[in-house]
């Protein structure tokens, strides 16, 4: 239940495009929120926390495309 509430896009995938499509997605929030962080990582007080923000991110958007490829497989339940 809470990995629904965490990762909503991983458990709507039942056809090959909806998997895709959760794919893209999370690929999309990988790249723009990082881009946005890496500017943000500049600022040389705070910039490291934006650094270690990015590094989540990253590991958020791969559990996502995990997730969603296990569920779409069937090995996890829902």
């Amino acid at each position: 239940d809470t990995l629904k509430k965490l990762f909503p896009w991983s458990f709507k995938n039942k056809t090959m495009k909806d998997l895709i499509v959760s794919i893209l997605i999370y690929m999309a929030i990988n790249i723009v929120g990082g881009f946005v962080l890496a500017l943000l990582s500049i600022i040389p007080l705070i910039g490291f926390v934006f650094s270690l923000l990015g590094g989540l991110l990253g590991i958020y958007s791969l559990a996502g495309v995990i997730l969603a490829s296990l569920h779409f497989f069937g090995l996890l339940k829902d």
